[in-house]
């Protein structure tokens, strides 16, 4: 290659947006090395040079680290294996995040109600939460978890925390009809009992992996549910199934 092409490394910390620093860095450490020198000792960079350096930024922009791109582009592993590798690396990286989001978010929550919270509140609802996402982690995978953060994501908070709030009334209601000795066939029961499957569905969008893991936490835990968050009581839901039975047949 003619020297006229070979790029000094102040122009190619430019093209690149790196800094020479960096360059220097890639270069003491054998990834990106200067093919020539000036007669003064500047590094000169070819084409091929140039090339490397940008496959480089590229998988350095997918967060491979520095001595894992410079085994790659030098032949160790295949590129999609590590790509996989890496893939599998970064999903586990998003649920943790997710979870976090998840748990911060119900600790502003949980701490607004408190006018102003004081340490102590906060720690007892840190505890708090942290018992729920143990319980919520018996009953759903990494994989559940992440369709339920990515739906939440889609549908928004708003709406989420519409339903949350519906949630009570809608008992209250159930319960005032179980109470009343009312008929599950009732067609103001049967409208209630879809209203009920209706929010349920909301949360698990219909999918039956979802939707079991969701029925047998309630089941394990109805009793603290009920007690702790207002949940129904296995009695309400079996008023519920027969409503929904009814309106079947």
């Amino acid at each position: 290659m003619a020297e006229g092409r070979n790029r000094k490394i102040g122009q190619l910390a430019r093209s690149s947006r790196l800094t020479v620093r960096t360059l220097h860095h890639y270069d003491h450490i054998g990834l990106v090395r200067p093919s020539a020198r000036t007669p003064s000792g500047h590094r000169l960079y070819n084409d091929a040079d140039i090339r490397r350096l940008y496959e480089v930024i590229a998988l350095r922009d997918l967060g491979l680290p520095l001595e894992t791109i410079g085994g790659l582009l030098d032949g160790q592993p295949g590129l999609l294996t590590l790509l996989r590798e890496h893939l599998a690396h970064v999903d586990e990286q998003l649920h943790a995040v997710r979870s976090l989001r998840d748990r911060l978010a119900r600790l502003v929550e949980g701490a607004a109600v408190a006018d102003p919270p004081t340490s102590e509140d906060l720690l007892d609802l840190i505890d708090e939460v942290n018992k729920v996402d143990d319980t919520i982690k018996k009953y759903f995978t990494p994989e559940q978890l992440d369709a339920l953060a990515t739906r939440r994501e889609k549908v928004g908070d708003q709406a989420i925390s519409e339903v949350q709030n519906e949630w009570p009334e809608l008992i209250a209601k159930v319960q005032a009809e179980l109470d009343a000795g009312t008929d599950p066939a009732e067609p103001r029961v049967q409208a209630l009992a879809q209203r009920w499957m209706a929010l349920l569905e909301a949360f698990h969008g219909g999918d039956p992996g979802l939707r079991d893991s969701l029925y047998r936490m309630h089941e394990d835990n109805s009793a603290q549910i009920q007690a702790e968050y207002g949940g129904p009581s296995p009695a309400l839901m079996d008023y519920v199934s027969r409503a929904n039975e009814a309106a079947a047949r």
